[in-house]
């Protein structure tokens, strides 16, 4: 506001040099944007690396935070600790506490790669290292290389199983040389992420232990797909969930131009979200037919056959449409499960409803009000959890209705009843993603 311009460049916007200054300040404001030092507008959400826990969005910058006081803290770099400019906000926590997370490194060593690392636990930290930030101790646990160098695929999340990382490769793509001139050409950061409707989607399963893909390649048709909902094996298959769109119109609509557009059923989304769940065998028939189904379980239409070339194209099952932002009970995250929590949206992407699938009837409960905009739901299992859905849901819900506050939801997650709502006399947005924090004194 001071200088009656935007100053810091965000995903969407790119600042300029001032126009007041001389050319040599003006060159390396040029010369520096070749690489760029993206944002640390820590907007999606807040990921726990041994005891502390940081705001993040996807570039290679997070911010530390006071869980308590919500104080801003340090400003941390992946980039110091482990060659990723761009990692994801969906980490997964083992059962040891800890922290599995991936990124991507650009052009390290004349190389594009994605890469899997570790932030270790609390307890595996030495004591000298405690006041020190746990990314000191990060490990690469493998890379992989981009199916194209200067295109490797923007993703927002991953699955894991007990022995399995997998990574869904889509061709929504980011442009490394439209990146590095982007400041040149005028245009901002987005406009250099691109979807490929003609590609395929490649499916990478990457074995733990060997720290490499299995040989086999997956693949299935063009999407786009930010989350993951739950991954696990069985019977020597990997099966996962995910919210997948048949192409990029989702982020599209968050341009302004789009954004400021009266919202109307007549301006409903060209692409709404839909829960597919693929299903992998790990080891294929060598002598498999081309068109022969190698998915053996029961109880799922997900089907895996050869193609002439040997790979092995995915066709997965629908399980419902219309959910985003989903959540598990996540005691039984890499393991088989039955219920998603979710956003529910209709015709725009601004949810209107929370609900509970269940994937194994195919049936949905679900919450709604009037004027009631909610957020991701969040599981949080009761503490002698004996079911898989024996706890309560958390939601944020924005009210648009003048006379009502908004609130944070509290509801049975076996019934969906309500058990209570605590409102707050301010101004809030609805959120992305969130965190639940159990208070460590609440026992003593």
């Amino acid at each position: 506001m001071e200088s009656n311009r935007i100053v810091v460049s965000e995903f969407g916007t790119m600042a300029y040099p001032d126009p007041c200054k001389n050319i040599f300040s003006k060159a390396f404001t040029y010369l520096s944007h070749v690489i760029p030092e993206f944002t640390d507008n820590c907007l999606i959400n807040i990921i726990k690396f041994g005891d502390d826990y940081y705001a993040s969005s996807e570039t290679n910058f997070i911010r530390k935070i006071d869980p308590n006081t919500l104080e801003t803290l340090d400003k941390v770099d992946y980039l110091k600790h482990i060659t990723v400019n761009l990692a994801t906000s969906h980490p997964h926590y083992d059962s040891e506490g800890n922290t599995l997370n991936m990124g991507t490194s650009i052009g390290d060593k004349g190389k594009t790669k994605y890469m899997f690392f570790k932030i270790p636990s609390s307890a595996a930290i030495p004591e000298k290292d405690k006041n020190k930030s746990p990314l000191k101790h990060a490990e690469v646990i493998c890379s992989i290389p981009a199916h194209r160098l200067l295109n490797p695929s923007y993703y927002h999340s991953f699955g894991v199983t007990e022995n399995y990382f997998i990574f869904v490769e889509q061709p929504l793509k980011l442009d490394i040389l439209k990146l590095a001139t982007a400041y040149f050409r005028g245009v901002n950061w987005a406009s250099c992420i691109c979807f490929h409707e003609d590609e395929k989607t490649w499916i990478h399963i990457i074995d733990k232990k060997t720290k490499k893909p299995i040989s086999q390649k997956f693949y299935t048709e063009a999407l786009v797909t930010y989350h993951h909902v739950n991954a696990y094996e069985e019977d020597g298959h990997v099966v996962f969930d995910i919210i997948a769109y048949k192409d990029n119109g989702l982020y599209n609509m968050f341009y302004m131009a789009n954004l400021k557009k009266d919202f109307s059923d007549e301006s409903t989304m060209d692409t709404a979200p839909t829960c597919k769940r693929f299903v992998i065998p790990l080891q294929t028939d060598k002598d498999a037919g081309v068109e022969i189904n190698l998915v053996k379980l029961p109880q799922t239409t997900a089907k895996a056959m050869k193609d002439k070339d040997g790979n092995v194209s995915c066709q997965p099952e629908v399980l419902c449409e219309g959910i985003e932002l989903p959540r598990i009970n996540y005691n039984y995250n890499a393991k088989k499960y039955r219920y998603i929590y979710a956003s529910y949206v209709e015709w725009r992407p601004i949810p209107t409803k929370i609900v509970k699938f269940d994937t194994v009837t195919k049936t949905m409960k679900s919450w709604s009000e009037d004027m009631s905009w909610p957020a991701e739901p969040l599981f949080v299992p009761h503490p002698d959890s004996k079911d898989e859905d024996d706890g309560v849901i958390l939601s944020v819900i924005v009210s648009s209705d003048p006379k009502k506050q908004s609130f944070l939801l509290v509801l049975d997650a076996k019934t969906f009843i309500e058990l209570g709502r605590a409102s707050i006399s301010a101004n809030i947005h609805i959120d992305l993603h969130g965190i639940f924090i159990p208070d460590q004194t609440a026992g003593q």
